[in-house]
C-alpha cells in the first residue's frame, strides 16, 4: 500500500500467524517421520510407482525434482514429481507424501471435478494475483464512479486467488484420503499410518492457512472500498 492503514494489521496478522504455525507443524511432522523407516524399506518413489501401477496408471511417470517438499503432480504432462527427500527415502514421511501425490493422479484418472476446476482457473489466477491489486489501487486512488468501477474490477480479478485457494482445499483433502486408503491396502502398519496421517494432516493445514490469507486480503480490499469516502 502507498499509505499505512492500522486496520490492515487486523486482516493480515491472524492469517500470518496461522501460516507460520502451519509451516512449523508440517516441517516438524515431516522431520520427525523422515527418521522413521518403513518396515518394508520401500522408498517414496517405489510407493508412488506401486500405487500408480495397481490403479492402471502405468503411463504416469515418476520423476525426481530438486528442492524441499516440492512434490507435485502435473496433470497436463501426466508426471508425478517427488523431491529429493521423498524420492529415494524409505521413510514413513516419504511414502505418505508420495502417496498423496499419487492420490492426485487418481483424481485425474477419475476426472475429479475440483481438480479439473483448479487446473482450469490457473491462468486466471496467475494474472489476477498480481494484476488485480494493481488495478484495485489505480481505481482506489481515482475519484467518482470510474474509480469505484476500476477498483471493483481489480477486486474481482484478485478474488480468483481466493477461489483457487478454496477449490484447493477439497482437492488436497481428497488426495490425502485416497492416499491413506491406498497405503492401508498396501499393508502399512497402524503405527506407520499414524505417522502418515500426522504428516498429511499438517500439510493440509498449510492449504487452510493459504485460503484464510487470500480471503482476509480480499476482505481488506472490500473494507477499503467501503471506507474510501
Amino acid at each position: 500500500m502507498w499509505f499505512f492503514d492500522p486496520l490492515y494489521l487486523l486482516f493480515a496478522i491472524p492469517p500470518l500467524l496461522l501460516g507460520l504455525w502451519a509451516q512449523f507443524k508440517v516441517q516438524s511432522a515431516f522431520r520427525r517421520y523422515s527418521k522413521m523407516r518403513t518396515a518394508s524399506g520401500i522408498t517414496g518413489a517405489q510407493m508412488a510407482r506401486m500405487i500408480l501401477d495397481r490403479n492402471g496408471l502405468h503411463s504416469v511417470a515418476v520423476e525426481r525434482v530438486g528442492g524441499m517438499l516440492t512434490d507435485h503432480y502435473d496433470p497436463s504432462g501426466k508426471v508425478l514429481r517427488l523431491s529429493e527427500s521423498v524420492y529415494g527415502t524409505p521413510s514413513v514421511a516419504a511414502v505418505g507424501v508420495a502417496a498423496h501425490e499419487a492420490g492426485h493422479a487418481l483424481q485425474d484418472k477419475m476426472h475429479y471435478g475440483p481438480l479439473r476446476l483448479r487446473s482450469a482457473i490457473v491462468p486466471a489466477v496467475s494474472i489476477g494475483s498480481w494484476l488485480g491489486p494493481i488495478i484495485f489501487l489505480v481505481g482506489f486512488f481515482m475519484s467518482g464512479v470510474t474509480g469505484n468501477t476500476i477498483a471493483i474490477i481489480g477486486l474481482l480479478l484478485f478474488a480468483m486467488t481466493a477461489v483457487f485457494a478454496l477449490v484447493t482445499l477439497p482437492v488436497e483433502f481428497d488426495a490425502s484420503r485416497r492416499a491413506k486408503q491406498q497405503l492401508v491396502a498396501m499393508g502399512l502398519s497402524p503405527q506407520e499410518m499414524r505417522g502418515v496421517s500426522e504428516v498429511l494432516d499438517a500439510a493440509a493445514l498449510t492449504y487452510v492457512a493459504a485460503a484464510v490469507q487470500a480471503i482476509m486480503t480480499m476482505l481488506y480490499y472490500v473494507s477499503l472500498l467501503t471506507r474510501r469516502d
